[in-house]
């Protein structure tokens, strides 16, 4: 098996490597292997890789197409995109010392490369303007939602922030429109807390609650957000992907998340029948994940502020999101 020795692969363009595991004994090939792994990418795309040297063992040694896999442990290989879209926006960093960056993040740009977009990332983009190597998201939030985003700048520094995370010691606001609370067909009091038990759904794009049937214990939960509706909104100034928009009153909601599920917010907005405006995925698959966005129907939802004390410097910091929703224009 190949050893490491301490062996850290370098950042190509922006964009660090990707690992996959060789199972033991396998008789493949090195471009036999990656091209039954990942039978999405081409053959030849994985020789054009190969030839610029961007398939590498444990070691670092650049592997050649029809090398032999029977001493080699896992690859690092590097991620591109054929003919990759441009977004027609940009992110705004509104934060940066030696330890964190905080950027304000459009609608439809993902925050790591994924799927269509790697060059376009926030990250990727961000690694290039700032000319930082080591930068490392601290959270996420979805492609199409906009608003902030914060990165650890120094690797030594990326645990102490992303234990905040996760012992749940940042405040984190979003905002969000959706159809006011009489459109529901639950009876609701706001403010509200809502829990359920949400897992990945059989499409991979979507998320969905558990039942309390499908298990044992029907107080048991794993995500829980605390909502408000602020604001009523004069529905003849909305334009939406939803045939009946115009007709549906609509509110602006503060929505706080206790945890950090995939698709949280948009998830819980839906299951009380207050599904977010433009949403493409709840209630129902409007559009598939790989078909190409509605640049004039963002999602409506935007992560507005989030506060913390910082574990490096030991100061509270707050920021706030500069954007607006566009039904709020």
């Amino acid at each position: 098996m190949s050893s490491s020795n301490g062996f850290k692969p370098p950042v190509k363009n922006g964009v660090g490597p990707s690992t996959v595991g060789i199972p033991a004994n396998t008789t493949l090939c090195a471009i036999e292997f990656l091209t039954q792994k990942f039978s999405a990418i081409s053959r030849e795309e994985w020789q054009q890789r190969f030839e610029a040297g961007e398939i590498l063992n444990a070691a670092g040694r650049e592997m050649a197409p029809q090398d032999s896999l029977r001493p080699e442990s896992h690859l690092h290989y590097y991620r591109s995109i054929q003919n990759e879209p441009v977004l027609p926006f940009q992110a705004k960093v509104i934060f940066q010392d030696d330890h964190l960056v905080v950027a304000d993040k459009p609608h439809f740009m993902p925050v790591t490369p994924g799927g269509r977009y790697v060059q376009q990332s926030l990250l990727v983009q961000l690694k290039h303007q700032l000319n930082l190597p080591e930068l490392s998201p601290l959270h996420r939030i979805d492609r199409e939602t906009a608003g902030l985003v914060l990165f650890s700048v120094r690797a030594q520094d990326r645990n102490a922030y992303q234990e905040l995370f996760r012992l749940q010691q940042v405040e984190k606001t979003y905002e969000a429109i959706a159809g006011a609370p009489e459109t529901s067909a639950r009876p609701l009091q706001f403010p509200l807390v809502y829990r359920s038990m949400v897992l990945e759904d059989s499409q991979f794009f979507r998320m969905r609650e558990v039942a309390s049937l499908e298990h044992q214990d029907s107080s048991e939960f794993n995500s829980e957000t605390w909502m408000d509706c602020v604001e009523r909104l004069h529905t003849h100034l909305i334009e939406s992907t939803h045939d009946n928009a115009s007709a549906t009153p609509l509110a602006r909601y503060l929505l706080k998340p206790v945890t950090g599920q995939r698709h949280q917010l948009r998830v819980h907005m839906n299951a009380l029948g207050l599904p977010l405006m433009n949403d493409q995925f709840y209630p129902e698959v409007l559009r598939d994940a790989n078909e190409d966005d509605d640049f004039n129907a963002p999602l409506q939802l935007l992560a507005r502020a989030i506060a913390f004390k910082d574990p490096v410097t030991g100061t509270s910091k707050s920021f706030q999101s500069s954007r607006q929703l566009a039904a709020l224009r």
